[in-house]
């Protein structure tokens, strides 16, 4: 049996007598895309931050590729790909420059030409990184996480800022990037991303996971009952019911075959399970906040 790449226990990190995780516990197989998601403070910045290393946890464990984080060395941090929210890239280089430059910090980079080509960025290879536009930059982001051939890929809020354009070219560069073999773990505050993207979920609120599953599964059976929805004699009703066809034939034929006014079949998406999850809990307070110096902490 398959060890997972990513497997945690029992996580914890506190500040004092804050605990911004608190008993964290999930894997992440090999070659899927996992999405962790959860509202700011949550906990969910200083869990990926262990994973990659750069901060330490106060209990549990946490193997990440085979390896503790916490003692890993540089030959297991070039086997990883890290794409932050922001990067700070002055651009004062070319595309294929700045990735040049990048290839030749690891032992079995891809090549340069290849990746510019990957993420679509074969016409401004020559052109200055902050002469492009912001979802070409992106692209940039993306192509200097990917040039060292990482087994595994952090991607922070990726599409921040894009159009929806730009968003699902994105997402099909992603997908690409998955059908290479590569393991991706996803954070976004895009709902409708993750479902595009993720073969699984895990929510995180007040420093715990709250559920951890398949992107049709998290949540449990009763989150995904379809509700109907239509006008009776001016008033809004609604029924949440496994059979919302029959119902709806119901309603037709008590109607004398006329359909009710503004009948409608909701069947609730993942943005409607999440916010489900997270109602009726407590959010840690965000004192683990991703920021570019909290990154230092390990980093050395």
């Amino acid at each position: 049996m398959n060890q997972p790449i990513v497997r945690v226990r029992e996580l914890r990190k506190s500040y004092g007598k804050l605990h911004a995780v608190d008993g964290v516990t999930f894997d992440i197989e090999r070659g899927e895309i996992f999405a962790l998601l959860g509202p700011n403070g949550a906990g969910k910045s200083t869990t990926i931050e262990i994973l990659e290393g750069y901060r330490h946890r106060t209990g549990g464990e946490v193997s990440v590729l085979g390896t503790d984080p916490a003692t890993a060395g540089l030959d297991w941090k070039t086997r990883l790909g890290i794409v932050l929210q922001s990067t700070g890239e002055s651009g004062s280089a070319t595309v294929r420059e700045q990735l040049a430059h990048f290839a030749a910090l690891y032992p079995d980079p891809r090549d340069v030409d290849e990746v510019i080509a990957a993420v679509g960025l074969e016409e401004k290879a020559k052109t200055l990184i902050r002469k492009l536009s912001g979802g070409q930059r992106r692209r940039v982001d993306v192509a200097l996480g990917v040039i060292g051939r990482p087994e595994l890929l952090f991607l922070d809020e990726p599409t921040t800022g894009f159009d929806p354009q730009a968003r699902r070219q994105f997402w099909e560069l992603v997908r690409s990037l998955k059908r290479e073999g590569t393991t991706i773990v996803l954070t976004t505050h895009y709902l409708d991303e993750a479902a595009q993207l993720a073969d699984r979920v895990g929510v995180i609120a007040g420093g715990r996971m709250v559920d951890v599953g398949g992107v049709d599964e998290i949540g449990g059976r009763d989150a995904r009952v379809p509700v109907v929805r239509w006008r009776e004699n001016g008033e809004r009703r609604e029924l949440r019911t496994d059979l919302p066809a029959t119902h709806v034939a119901r309603l037709v034929a008590a109607g004398d075959g006329v359909e009710p006014e503004g009948v409608e079949i909701v069947r609730p998406t993942l943005e409607d399970v999440y916010l489900s999850l997270i109602a009726h809990t407590t959010d840690a307070t965000d004192i683990g906040a991703p920021s570019d110096s909290s990154r230092e902490e390990v980093a050395a």
